[in-house]
């Protein structure tokens, strides 16, 4: 049987463009996501091009009896996955700590932090199981550098950036690779997500410079998924040519 990813949050963006990577190179796909409409296009699309089967989790990875229910229901086949990538993550609101929205604040660390822990928390196993497996974590320039009013998304890609170093030596006896990949500014439905739909603040982000597309981080992973048995990407940055920091971008 052909390798197996498992990708959260496939529904757009950069899972959905690891998604079409992986399925190119001849993976049969796990995806999951909160948009079953989505989930069950790509999937036809994907089988009908590369003829690689497809799998879908149609759950919001905060909800954790149904992370553990849906994942745990598929067929033992299924469960032979090679490579997690965590990708589901989202930033809500861009203020200050203290005019901060708390129900922002806890759809931002369930998300983040514990819908990534309830996801590995069920494959981990299974890759410890199978005697091999490699954990793909997106993290965030922003779990490298806070920056003014990031206050709470950046504390939960700094919880990401920590999680994969622990799950590293946790999952070292076992075998199993664990990889963080850390974009810059790159232009999906992030930055609607965070401004709520507010589709020209969005587009101001990316005003005056080429950020990153979906495409260039998927190929990114696919790089770090593809390198030989003894051979792990601990951790990576990847920044737009005209980005040098969080803060630091130079617009024309």
């Amino acid at each position: 049987m052909a390798k197996i990813v498992l990708i959260t949050g496939a529904t757009a963006g950069i899972g959905e463009a690891c998604a079409q990577l992986f399925a190119r190179e001849g993976y049969n796909l796990i995806l999951t996501g909160r948009r079953l409409d989505r989930l069950e296009k790509l999937a036809a699309k994907l089988h009908k091009k590369h003829n690689v089967e497809v799998a879908i989790g149609n759950f919001d990875v905060r909800d954790r009896e149904q992370v553990i229910t849906d994942l745990e229901a598929l067929p033992a086949k299924w469960k032979k996955v090679s490579v997690l990538i965590n990708n589901a993550g989202l930033s809500q609101g861009l203020d200050p700590v203290q005019n901060g929205d708390l129900d922002d604040w806890d759809r931002m660390i369930d998300t983040n932090v514990k819908g990534l822990l309830y996801v590995t928390k069920v494959v981990s196993n299974w890759m410890i199981k199978n005697g091999s497996g490699h954990i793909i974590n997106l993290g965030s320039i922003a779990g490298k550098e806070v920056y003014p009013n990031g206050n709470v998304y950046c504390a939960s890609k700094f919880a990401v950036d920590a999680l994969s170093r622990g799950m590293r030596i946790d999952l070292l006896p076992h075998g199993i690779k664990v990889s963080s990949v850390d974009p810059g500014a790159v232009e999906t439905e992030f930055s609607e997500v965070r401004f709520k739909g507010d589709k020209e603040r969005a587009k101001k982000t990316y005003e005056g410079f080429e950020p990153l597309n979906a495409m260039d981080i998927a190929e990114t992973i696919w790089f770090i998924a593809s390198r030989p048995k003894n051979v792990n990407i601990n951790d990576i940055v990847v920044m737009p040519t005209a980005q040098a920091s969080a803060t630091n971008i130079f617009r024309h």
